[in-house]
This record gives C-alpha cells, structure tokens and sequence, in this order.
C-alpha cells in the first residue's frame, strides 16, 4: 500500500474529467462520471465485467468520443460540453495533448512486422520528431531497463505474453507521457507471466510515475494504489484510499472482491 501521495494530495492536476456520459445504440454506458489525477497519483479502477471500466479509459485516452462532459489534461480542454453536445478541441490541439498520456492494452497491440526496437522507436521518430540516434538511444535504454536487452531484433510472435507487455510498456514510455494507462495489463496472461508484468508497474509506481490502472488484480490494486475507484454500470459506486473501498461497508463491493480474491 503506498502512503507517499495519500498524505499529500497537492501534486498538479493532470487530468481532469467532468460529467462524462457515454451511449453505444441508445443505452448508456458511463452515467456522469467525475474524476481528478494528479501528478504522481496511481488510481485503480475496479469493478464487475461490464460496468463500464474499458470505456471509461478509451473515453480519456480520446479512443472513444465523449456523449457529454468535459476533458482536460494540464488544464487544456481536450473536449466540452455545448449546446447539449461535446466538442473536441482542433485535431492539431489533440495531437499535442494525446502526447501527454501513453496507452499500454491487454493485448499488446504491437505492431508484428516490427522487431522490438523498432516497436519502441516508432512513435518518437514519427510522432515526436525525435532523429533516430536519440530515438534508439532512449529505446535501448528502456529495452534494457525490462530484461529485453538480447530481444531487440527480435519480433512479436518470438516473445512471450509478458515479454510482449514490457516491450508494449516500454514503447508507451518511450514517448516520455505525463500519465500511463493501463487496461487490464495482465488479462491476457497466466499467473506466472502476470507476476513480470506487475513487478515492472509497482517499479514505476515508486518512480512517482502517474497511472491509471483498469485491473482485476485485487491485491495488486491493494498494494499499488493511492486511490481506488469502484465502477458499478456505468456509476462511481465508490472512490477513495484502498483502506475506504476494500473497507467499504456496501455490499455489493464486499461480495465483488470476496469473489475476485478467492
């Protein structure tokens, strides 16, 4: 459990989320959603399967567009609400805002024709306008930083789940982002690969490193995180310090994490 950032809420504000609503064919997903990260905060978002948690960080990676409310990132509106619709700032804007956060996906997505240098390379040389040298300097030394040094020529489909997860991480960092998310990280591996990947997230939480963490590790969450979010359809059911939520006296979260911790 960390106790750096509980104590001391007065990190600059990252992101901030105001009454964001999410419909897909009529129905809504995410029911006025309000959420604040701050500078060096990790926040884990938990729930029941369907409740909304993937959505909600599309929503803010700007993968999903937003129904209704307001985004911002370092004070700059991404996206606002008027005339009872949301409006994105120019796409230009949005480039340089979506520089400010990384993504790292329960399936990798890495791209399978590139070997595991240039994965990480890409987005600095094409997207950051980094010149190659730095760009395979900065790459090496986050290849190395996870245990991938002998893997850099390597492709994808030679390396394991979890080493794909680190390469996945490393190429989000590449790009030197403010804030991580992460979707359900570990949900595409088994128990043993899912220890790696952990160790590699808990190592950038002792860096201060601010991340948004969807995950179903329990004790994970418990370990990591300065705030925990409860997702119940679509609803902040309840959010505060791990001690607040695991403790939580409302049913439904206690029968949620008995059956996820046993």
């Amino acid at each position: 459990m960390r106790g750096g950032m509980r104590g001391n809420m007065a990190g600059k504000v990252l992101l901030e989320i105001r009454h964001l609503k999410k419909y897909f064919d009529g129905q809504e997903i995410l029911k006025d959603i309000s959420l604040t990260v701050r500078e060096g905060e990790v926040v884990s978002v938990i729930g029941p399967s369907g409740s909304g948690k993937s959505t909600l960080l599309r929503c803010a990676a700007m993968l999903e567009k937003m129904d209704a409310g307001e985004l911002a990132y370092m004070g700059e509106r991404a996206a606002y609400e008027a005339q009872g619709r949301c409006i994105y700032a120019p796409k230009e804007d949005l480039r340089r805002i979506g520089r400010r956060f990384g993504l790292v996906f329960q399936n990798f997505n890495l791209f399978p024709h590139y070997s595991v240098l240039k994965n990480v390379m890409d987005a600095p040389v094409t997207v950051g306008h980094l010149s190659k040298r730095e760009a395979r300097e900065r790459a090496e030394q986050l290849i190395s930083r996870f245990g991938l040094a002998d893997k850099k020529e390597a492709y994808p489909c030679q390396l394991s789940g979890g080493q794909q997860q680190r390469v996945s991480i490393a190429r989000a960092l590449a790009m030197q982002p403010k804030l991580l998310f992460f979707d359900e990280p570990t949900s595409a591996l088994d128990p043993e690969l899912t220890g790696e990947v952990l160790k590699v997230i808990k190592e950038l939480a002792k860096e201060k490193m601010t991340m948004i963490i969807v995950t179903h590790e329990m004790q994970f969450a418990k370990e990591i995180s300065d705030r925990v979010i409860f997702l119940e359809k679509g609803e902040i059911l309840a959010e505060g310090c791990v001690e607040e939520v695991f403790s939580s006296g409302q049913a439904r979260i206690q029968d949620f994490i008995g059956k996820v911790t046993h």
